[in-house]
């Protein structure tokens, strides 16, 4: 490809981004379509009803410096097909033709793009050729991405987590999924998604009574009339949110890193749970319900397969000189939720998992880049139980370190040992925003390097907390977005819905982090300066 400017023109993008929201990702007229064409994509010759669809937009994510997966759906067996430029008008696009999208993906089909420049603004179209019928094209849906840099220069990303959940899916009356619009208005590099990502566990129902004498309406389908149990109805899930036109037009235009928690399941799930006091599931092995669950979150998000570990969900990505970004998965490997105090590991107390806990050492430890972030799908500090006497999280209540804490205390400790300067942690899950700094001088363990954690959502979900704190490793509450006696569940309509976002200064390195609500004020900010590099 041919290497151009560092990215396009502000006004380019603009225009861009402004034709995405006239056109709602949907599919382009064919006058636009003509327009943009410039000779290099197929003739549209036969009638709408007879070409294949492109009914939830287009995605694109896991981006690198020189790679990016671009995701769509199809309604029928039809090959993927992405043509790609450096200019919004699509001169010198090139064309590259994917796998097919088939029944047995339910019509979702992913493209590794390579060869990409790194630092550049791709532009890209997405269509569909039916496979019964060749020649007979889809109309294209358009989309964009910012490749990661080798080189130092401004960076800005975005992550919350918990969409559409406590039954409060789209509602049409009051404007669809907000949130994800005013992220789209903020033009992030990338957005992380910590997890939670549908609610597979969470029907939504048509109307849900408010406490103010209201009623939340919710747009709904057959699918999310009940908890998903097989993988048609886990499918279902996900193209539930994408019926929405705000989270189809954020996905066309800002690049995703995905992880994945319980609700993508079952809420509080683990591996060889058996859900016996459960009477919504006749499927009663949590496992099963999770192969299913992880099926449908490879298919329909835009994260990356590859043959040595088509479902591995934990991942880096290299962000120039100044970032690094590591992916957690605190679901896949932990054992199950106890009372979590056993003073010594067994596999009851794993959490990360030794081989996931070592990997992230290694990337850790090698990392060159001035900051180190860990996504992470779960606070560390918070409580958060299952039931009246185990715990979901690691946290266990006061104390020294036990059970699935002792984990984080030895990763904690190894940061410590090896000097690995810049660690901050972002995360959900908790249904509020807040920034906790986390300080050995307050902590019963004392053996790690201060740092902070940042924690924000919930998307289009009930608000609730706030949690109780763990003075293990000595959170400090430096920040939270709601009141210490908020009433639990509260709707999206009351506008605590937040997101949070990552700026770090070309020149300085300094990394400033903010979170924000439904409308997009600010509510809280403060700049890391970076520290001594790790040698």
């Amino acid at each position: 490809m041919t290497q151009h400017s560092q990215s396009a023109p502000a006004t380019s993008r603009r225009a861009f981004l402004t034709m995405l929201t006239m056109a709602g990702t949907h599919a382009l007229t064919q006058p636009m379509f003509n327009a943009w064409a410039q000779g290099t994509a197929p003739a549209l010759v036969t009638p709408d009803t007879m070409r294949p669809t492109i009914p939830y937009g287009v995605a694109s994510g896991d981006v690198t410096s020189h790679a990016a997966i671009i995701w769509s759906r199809t309604d029928r067996p039809a090959q993927l097909i992405v043509e790609y430029a450096t200019t919004e008008s699509m001169r010198q696009a090139r064309r590259a033709r994917g796998p097919a999208a088939l029944e047995a993906n339910d019509y979702t089909a992913k493209l590794d793009l390579t060869g990409l420049p790194a630092g550049q603004r791709i532009f890209y179209r997405v269509y569909f050729e039916d496979l019964a019928h060749p020649k007979q094209y889809s109309e294209p849906v358009m989309g964009s991405f910012l490749m990661a840099p080798k080189q130092k220069r401004d960076l800005h990303f975005a992550w919350s987590g918990d969409t559409a959940g406590q039954g409060f899916g789209i509602n049409p009356d009051w404007g669809g999924m907000k949130i994800y619009d005013t992220m789209h208005r903020m033009q992030p590099d990338f957005f992380i998604h910590s997890g939670d990502y549908i609610y597979a566990d969470g029907p939504i129902p048509a109307e849900i009574p408010l406490d103010d004498g209201g009623v939340w309406k919710n747009l709904t389908t057959p699918e999310k009339a009940k908890i998903a149990e097989t993988l048609a109805e886990f499918r279902g899930n996900y193209v539930y949110n994408l019926l929405d036109d705000h989270v189809r037009r954020f996905n066309a235009a800002v690049p995703q890193l995905v992880q994945w928690d319980d609700h993508e399941t079952t809420n509080n799930w683990y591996p060889g749970e058996q859900l016996l006091d459960d009477d919504r599931y006749t499927v009663k092995s949590a496992s099963l319900l999770a192969a299913r669950g992880k099926r449908a979150f490879f298919e329909y998000t835009p994260i990356r397969a590859t043959l040595a570990a088509p479902e591995r969900v934990y991942r880096a990505f290299a962000y120039g000189p100044s970032l690094d970004i590591f992916m957690l998965d605190m679901r896949t490997y932990r054992g199950p939720n106890t009372y979590n105090r056993q003073p010594n590991a067994t596999a009851d107390t794993v959490f990360l998992g030794h081989k996931q806990l070592a990997w992230l050492k290694v990337k850790l430890r090698h990392s060159k880049a001035t900051w180190k972030v860990i996504a992470s799908d779960m606070p560390i500090g918070l409580l958060v139980r299952d039931g009246k006497t185990a715990f979901e999280n690691l946290s266990n209540g006061d104390g020294i370190p036990l059970g699935r804490e002792l984990e984080m205390a030895d990763l904690l400790r190894f940061i410590k040992t090896h000097n690995i300067a810049n660690v901050v942690w972002l995360t959900a899950d908790v249904h509020y925003a807040a920034a906790h700094y986390y300080d050995p001088n307050k902590a019963q363990f004392q053996d790690f390097t201060p740092f902070w954690e940042f924690v924000s959502g919930p998307l289009n979900a009930g608000t609730f907390g706030p949690n109780a704190l763990d003075d293990t490793f000595g959170p400090q509450v430096v920040f939270q977005s709601i009141p210490d006696d908020l009433q639990p569940k509260r709707p999206p309509s009351e506008g605590l819905q937040f997101f949070g976002s990552v700026r770090v200064d070309g020149q300085s390195e300094v990394m400033t982090v903010s979170l924000y609500n439904l409308e997009g004020s600010k509510v809280y900010g403060v700049e890391l300066e970076p520290q001594q590099k790790t040698s």
